[in-house]
Parts: structure tokens; sequence; C-alpha cells
């Protein structure tokens, strides 16, 4: 065992042999640059500390932050010609390129326990007293995009965070998940996986929450007294499936500007053009985009049983 212990009656004389040491000492070369270069980098940095004031980082949060600005909202285009401005007035060469990619936002959303007593979830978060943009009318509900649509009753089923390892575990239990509604937390993968393997494990539906053990009360002080998540506060999000479709659904492999070629909204005529899509199969690759779609197919033929052919011509699959 070491011990060390500094009395203070020592500290002058530590002070006095520690002196002339740290006084010969010299600035040593930033890796990569000569010990000029290095003097002038450390100058040019030190110009650039200087350069940002907290009262104008303060301002350009205030202003950008003042009302609901999630994507496709009139807020998001008030902030974009805010920054745009900015930029301009700062003398750089900016504009603003328009993209036009399909945004799902819900109209009805509803979740219930049916038995052995009823509860219906708010879906909804409680203002925070001190923090009055908590309460904008305007805020986005609490949602993941590109959630399917659908109503669907079954039992609930505990799956921790949702991962393939969970269901391996499950199984070992005797668990099976396939026809009832599974519930996850976030956490350990992509939001947009816990749906995609509960689907894969034959699942009707999918609930995910922030558990607070892991972003809440249960790691510290929650806002606005510390900065975790308050005890009824929700995440939003996406649950696309990145890894195989990022970006906007309807303009696969290129950007979604006014022009772009975009897949028809029907799914059986959206299947068609992804078949012939050559710039999907060149950057998926063919194996890929025909599993892709054989899989799309089964799940297509499946649901539409259920369909009245007016639902059919009009489905969306987004």
């Amino acid at each position: 065992m070491t011990r060390i212990h500094a009395a203070g009656s020592l500290a002058p004389l530590l002070a006095l042999l520690l002196a002339p040491q740290v006084l010969s000492q010299t600035a040593q070369p930033i890796r990569g640059f000569s010990a000029a270069a290095s003097d002038h980098e450390r100058s040019v940095e030190d110009q650039f500390r200087k350069v940002p004031k907290p009262e104008n980082l303060r301002e350009y949060m205030r202003t950008s932050a003042a009302e609901p600005h999630h994507a496709g909202s009139p807020g998001s285009r008030k902030v974009a010609d805010y920054v745009l401005a900015q930029f301009k007035s700062w003398g750089l060469n900016a504009t603003i390129e328009t993209f036009e990619a399909l945004m799902p936002y819900p109209t009805e959303r509803v979740v219930e326990l049916v038995a052995p007593d009823r509860y219906t979830l708010k879906l909804a978060e409680p203002p925070v007293a001190q923090d009055p943009d908590s309460g904008d009318a305007g805020g986005l509900p609490t949602f993941n995009a590109y959630s399917a649509d659908g109503d669907v009753t079954a039992d609930l089923v505990y799956v921790n965070f949702g991962t393939p390892e969970d269901y391996e575990q499950l199984a070992k239990l005797g668990v099976d998940v396939k026809g009832k509604i599974v519930i996850a937390r976030y956490g350990r993968s992509w939001r947009g996986i816990k749906p995609k393997v509960a689907y894969e494990h034959g699942a009707v539906g999918c609930i995910i929450y922030s558990d607070p053990a892991d972003d809440g009360y249960g790691q510290g002080d929650v806002y606005p007294k510390g900065a975790f998540r308050p005890r009824d506060g929700a995440q939003r999000g996406s649950v696309m499936d990145m890894p195989t479709y990022p970006g906007d659904p309807l303009t696969p492999g290129v950007g979604a500007t006014k022009d772009a070629k975009r897949l028809p909204l029907n799914l059986l005529d959206a299947l068609r053009a992804l078949e012939k899509s050559s710039i999907l199969r060149k950057s998926l690759g063919d194996e890929l985009v025909d599993g892709f779609l054989k899989l799309k197919t089964i799940e297509w033929n499946e649901y539409s049983r259920c369909l009245t052919q007016w639902e059919r011509d009009t489905t969306l699959d987004i």
C-alpha cells in the first residue's frame, strides 16, 4: 500500500523545488506542425476562441427554439429563414435548398388497456411549470414517424429492449409473442429495430417507452432541476427501416427534389416500380432488393385479404 502525505509546512519547499522545472519547460510543438507553425496555429486558435460570445449564442438559441419547428412545420421554415439571414449577414453565400419528402403526421392515436380494468393512456406530456414553451399548442404529438396505420387488440408482452437477444431469452423461457402486442423500452438499439424485430417474431403491435431507470429520475434530477427526462416526458422519432430504406420513402437513392421521379403511393404500384428501379438495385444489389420485394409482397397478400377493393386501391405503405 502506498500513502502520500504532504504537511502544510512543506508547501513552500515543494514550491521552490518545482518552480525551476516549470519555468524551464517550453510549449511542445503541435503534432504535425513545426515549432514556428505551432506558435502561429496557437495564435490563430486563440483568436477564434475570442470570437464566440455567450450572449450571441443565447440569442441564436432563443430565436431558433421560440416555437415548435419540427420538419415540415411553419416553425421549421422560420428557423431556416432566420439561419439563412444570419449566414448572409456574416458574408456567406448561403441559399436554401427545398426537398419534398413524404412526412407522416398522426390523425388519431389511441392506446388502451381493455382488461381486466379499462384505462386509456393520455399520450400527452404535461407542461413543465418552469418552461412556458413546454405547453405550446403547436408541439409535435407523441408518436414515431412512419409507424403503420392499424387497429389491433391483443395481450401485452414485455420484451425488455426488444433486441434479438431479448427474444432469444424469451424463447428459452417459453414466451411466444406471436399475435401479441409487445412493449419495449428505449435503448440498446435504434428505435426502428424494435418494431421490425417484433414483426419478425409475429407480434401485431409494438409500444416503445422511456424507462426512468435509463434516462429519468433513476439516473438523477430531472428537468428543470437536472438534465434528465421528466417523469411524463416522451421521445419522438422515426421507426423507418433505416438500414434497408433510409430517406424519403418515395425517392429511394436520390434527393427528394420537386422534379425527382417518385414511387406511387399505392403499395402494389410501388412494388412494381421498386422492382424496376435501377438506382435501388445499383445501390443495394439485386439479392437484397429481390428479397425485400418478396417479403413485402407476402405482407401485402396477407394484409389484403382483410381489405375491400377500395382499400386495396388506396392503401398507403409508408
